[in-house]
């Protein structure tokens, strides 16, 4: 590194937002044009992947920079134990609820590095005992056990942390507000931000005046007329052996398009105020999302096409993530990135961009993501990893894949078989490989075993009281 200061360090996580819900990224019924700005002078990721298809291990992995099956949090954590340990063929394999106190955080590491350390928005790392300022940082707005709204997004929010505004205050904006102040009384310390806004997570709800924007943009263009579902095949959840999943085909709900305006609206507020302050040129800005969107359930808001699937699956639409980084003076501006990375990259990446000391030992599974931010094409990596041994309430089955170049293995627990796909040919993975390469399949699959025992990961179990229903 060089001697120049120690960058700030924006980094904004989107709650469930699809790989496609953004313009940059190819969405034409919704608009985002200031982080559709942001990318244009920024460097952007095609490959980016969450380490997880669901929220609370993709956030653990972001912050201790180790994948979830080394973490042991491998799933959503439900507080209230109402859908784990789910069962179908298999019972779910056991899991953490919280983000251990032994993991020495990214925040805990930039602290002890010089850096102001503010969280604001959803944490789901664990209960108050686990809660962000004891992971390494000064402030904590709105963070908790809570993984969404629990009385929807307008206030009276009656959330852990932060404070009611007033009657009907959006809490998107509510949040931009807050950190706004933070980064205007900033001074010259470096900081490092981790604003984790709850949208565009369930319940959608937005702005009448936004819903109504795209209530007629959708009856303009005769998305309104058009089956917005589609039905798909027969998956098992944890108490039917069989749903029918709904899709929607195209990008048409008008209330989750207004939650995603208002987003981008706010993140446009955001970098006003970074301009403002004078902070801009010395601002490391990341954004991405900590899984695919929500297209197989709870109303299918969003459409992640042509990715298959969506949050919950093991599909390219269940991880497959937007990662957007604007470093002025280091990335190029509208530059893209096709090399394959993961969201325990950022620990490391963070540490080399404000010239402190790697920890190997702590960021195991991260590689630091500079060399792709100075230009370099490949990163020293032969694989990608993912561990989920739960039955998803999105409709998805247990199982592992690994990604190895541009072929993508998924390994599913129930019955033991193997799907392969080249993304290159096939980003949609409609054609499934295992049977005409079977030797790439079986080394693929070997090395993903070896994985698994090397992280110590969990399995599910065998269901004793499984029965086989007839569809």
């Amino acid at each position: 590194m060089t001697n120049r200061t120690p960058p700030n360090i924006l980094f904004i996580l989107i709650d469930d937002m699809g790989w496609r819900d953004l313009g940059c990224y190819g969405s034409t019924f919704y608009e985002t044009p200031n982080i559709d700005a942001l990318a244009a002078e920024s460097m952007v990721f095609t490959d980016a992947y969450a380490a997880c298809p669901v929220c609370s291990p993709t956030r653990a992995s972001i912050l201790s920079g180790r994948y979830p099956a080394r973490v042991g949090l491998t799933d959503w954590i439900d507080v209230n134990k109402w859908l784990h340990p789910c069962r179908g063929r298999l019972v779910d394999a056991p899991y953490i609820d919280h983000l251990p106190s032994e993991e020495v955080s990214l925040a805990q590491a930039l602290r002890d590095g010089g850096y102001q350390t503010w969280h604001a928005g959803k944490w789901h790392l664990g209960g108050p005992a686990f809660y962000p300022e004891k992971h390494g940082f000064d402030v904590n707005v709105g963070g908790s056990d809570w993984g969404h709204p629990m009385h929807g997004y307008f206030s009276p929010y009656e959330m852990p942390n932060l404070t009611d505004g007033p009657e009907n205050e959006y809490l998107t904006d509510r949040l931009t507000d807050e950190v706004i102040a933070l980064i205007e009384g900033a001074g010259e310390q470096p900081f490092f931000l981790h604003l984790s806004h709850y949208a565009v997570h369930t319940p959608i709800e937005a702005k009448p005046d936004d819903v109504e924007r795209f209530r007629s943009k959708a009856a303009a263009s005769g998305l309104d007329k058009q089956p917005a579902l589609a039905e798909g095949d027969w998956y098992p959840t944890e108490n039917k052996r069989h749903l029918r999943i709904l899709r929607r085909i195209v990008q048409s709900d008008p209330v989750y398009a207004a939650m995603v305006y208002n987003l981008d609206w706010n993140i446009g507020r955001l970098l006003g105020a970074l301009d403002a302050s004078g902070k801009r040129d010395n601002t490391m800005v990341v954004f991405t999302s900590d899984n695919g969107g929500l297209a197989t359930s709870e109303s299918s808001p969003t459409c992640n096409a042509p990715l298959c699937e969506g949050k919950g699956w093991m599909y390219e639409g269940g991880v497959r993530e937007p990662l957007i980084v604007r470093w002025p003076g280091v990335t190029e501006g509208g530059s893209i990135c096709s090399e394959p990375v993961t969201s325990p990259d950022f620990y490391p990446t963070f540490l080399e961009a404000a010239d402190l000391p790697l920890r190997p030992k702590q960021h195991a599974d991260g590689v630091s993501l500079l060399p792709l931010l100075h230009g370099e094409a490949s990163l020293d990596r032969d694989a990608l990893f993912w561990h989920y041994p739960h039955y998803g309430n999105q409709g998805g089955t247990p199982g592992s894949s690994i990604r190895c170049g541009d072929h993508k293995l998924i390994e599913f627990f129930e019955d033991g078989r193997l799907e392969l796909y080249n993304l290159r040919d096939d980003l949609s993975e409609t054609r499934d490989l295992a049977h005409e390469e079977p030797e790439l399949a079986d080394t693929m699959q070997r090395k993903l075993a070896g994985w698994r025992e090397a992280v110590e990961a969990k399995l599910p179990t065998k269901n004793p009281d499984y029965q086989e229903r007839k569809r």
